[in-house]
Parts: structure tokens; C-alpha cells; sequence
């Protein structure tokens, strides 16, 4: 059975509909975008040394989404493995381009040095789920 005109159309209409639906969404604001967290464990080695660091890098991670999640001194409950025994900030972004734009942005990058030699720490981003 050869198809019709009428079903040639109908077929290159609801491509073109579907097509249309597919590029609106991927360009709806955290449409397909998963958010990411940057996640440091730390020891403080200085205590004073690290007050610049502290008193400045929320105002450095702000502009590219960054809100905290957790910051630092709280009650830690270990359940699994070593006992974490410094503190640990989570740092919640909208995507892993902006956390990664923060990390190496001009700003943060000022005080970064400050933090490495005012504390031992681990440091990495990770993607999160889709909202």
C-alpha cells in the first residue's frame, strides 16, 4: 500500500510538532539540567589564616548560582567507614558548568591558595539528579 498525500503530511506534521516540543523543552530554564554540588572535606590547620577565606567565599560562588547546603561546623553522625573528623560544606549549583565556572573563576581562585595553606582538605563536584 503506497501512502496518500494526505498521510505523507500528516506523518511530516506530527514530526514537525514533536520536533518543535522536543527543542522548546530543551531550552526551558533547568529543563534537562541536573544540578551540581561541590562537596570539600576539611581539617583547619590555621585557624586564623582561614578567616579571610571564610568571610569571603560565599560572595565569590553567589553570582554563579551557588547557595550553601552545608557549611562546616555541625554535629557529623559517622555510620560507615573512617570517622570523619574535620568539616565538611556542600555548595549546591545549577549545573556543573556553573560550579566548574566558579571553581576557576578569577574570584575564587584568589582564595584558593588561602585555604590550601590553611587547611588540609578533599574537594570534588558531582552531578545530582534532575529536579
Amino acid at each position: 500500500m503506497k501512502p496518500n498525500l494526505s498521510s505523507k503530511l500528516f506523518l511530516s506534521a506530527a514530526v514537525a510538532i514533536l520536533a518543535t516540543a522536543a527543542i522548546a523543552r530543551a531550552q526551558e530554564p533547568g529543563a534537562s539540567q541536573k544540578p551540581a554540588y561541590y562537596i570539600s572535606e576539611f581539617t583547619v590547620t590555621d585557624s586564623e589564616g582561614i578567616k579571610p577565606y571564610s568571610a569571603q567565599v560565599e560572595s565569590t560562588f553567589k553570582p554563579f548560582s551557588g547557595r550553601y547546603i552545608v557549611r562546616g561546623g555541625g554535629d557529623i553522625a559517622s555510620l560507615e567507614g573512617a570517622e570523619q573528623r574535620g568539616r565538611v560544606v556542600i555548595i549546591a549549583f545549577d549545573s556543573m558548568e556553573k560550579a566548574q565556572a566558579w571553581y576557576n573563576s578569577p574570584e575564587y581562585s584568589k582564595l584558593r591558595p588561602i585555604r590550601h595553606k590553611s587547611a588540609t582538605s578533599r574537594v570534588f563536584i558531582v552531578d545530582g539528579v534532575p529536579n
